[in-house]
């Protein structure tokens, strides 16, 4: 890895944009940490996503996910801030389909939020967010 350390802020992928990375040896050399912040509640009270923000455009947002990116940076001291936020289904959230996910990155000088509409399984569906937030990082950092 290059010299970059890494913070994480996951909600629909539950910690798997984490595990890729501390399945390598030496991730603590630039993996700081993550958050899992399912509900609400943790994206404003730990993340400090804004009340403003969740109630105008929701938890599965393309804002929520660039604040999540953005705070959790900030709260890790990290260089990069990732984020995950959306439907893995089976049900839908907010009025918002099943698949629908937002992946952000934010870095110095950088922030990028992609939206993305995955099909399968809430499994498959999870997998498929925490790959392309992976794709995400190495676009800013390969």
């Amino acid at each position: 890895m290059k010299n970059f350390t890494i913070a994480t802020a996951e909600s629909c992928t539950g910690g798997l944009v984490a595990s890729h990375f501390t399945d390598l040896s030496g991730a603590s050399n630039y993996f700081k940490g993550g958050v899992v912040a399912y509900t609400n509640e943790i994206k404003r009270d730990l993340l400090h996503v804004k009340t403003e923000t969740l109630e105008t455009f929701g938890a599965v947002s393309g804002q929520t996910a660039l604040e999540m990116a953005t705070n959790v940076r900030e709260i890790f001291s990290a260089t990069i801030g990732l984020s995950t936020t959306g439907v893995a289904g089976p049900l839908t959230a907010e009025g918002k389909p099943v698949g629908l996910v937002y992946v952000a990155i934010v870095g110095e000088g950088f922030s990028e939020v992609k939206e993305f509409h995955f099909a399968g399984s809430r499994t498959e569906i999870k997998l498929q967010a925490a790959d392309e937030a992976m794709n995400l990082l190495f676009k800013y950092t390969a």
